[in-house]
């Protein structure tokens, strides 16, 4: 029991550790908009599968065009750092989502509803169509 009570400490610790490192360097503005748009598009995407959105065609290109914006300015060395800020924003987009889409409580649905909707209309402004 001694040696799993160590492993888990060192797992947070080396956790807690990879956070501060990705801060230590920030990224510059728009890797970090297209990182965050990528996820959120992501989330888009497969929400949008889950309730079979015919819609979801045109997320799958949009999504498509923005991960090419962003690996064009990325720094490859920096790649694990990136996906955590996708799936960062991937998750949190995904929660706006399912709030909008299943909380009992209309007005907390509503206000997911435009964030979300919101946050999807910063990152297409970004793609040229």
């Amino acid at each position: 029991m001694g040696g799993l009570k160590t492993f888990y400490v060192a797992a947070i610790a080396m956790l807690s550790t990879f956070g501060t490192a990705v801060e230590a360097r920030p990224f510059d503005p728009l890797t970090r908009e297209f990182a965050y748009c990528a996820g959120r598009l992501s989330a888009q995407m497969e929400f949008q599968w889950l309730i079979s959105d015919p819609a979801s065609d045109r997320t799958v290109a949009q999504r498509s065009a923005m991960v090419t914006l962003l690996e064009s300015v990325m720094d490859p060395d920096r790649k694990p750092d990136v996906m955590h800020l996708r799936i960062s924003a991937k998750m949190a987009h995904s929660a706006l989502l399912t709030r909008a889409h299943f909380s009992p409580n209309s007005e907390i649905a509503l206000h997911a509803h435009r964030r979300a909707t919101a946050e999807i209309g910063t990152c297409l402004s970004l793609i040229l169509s």
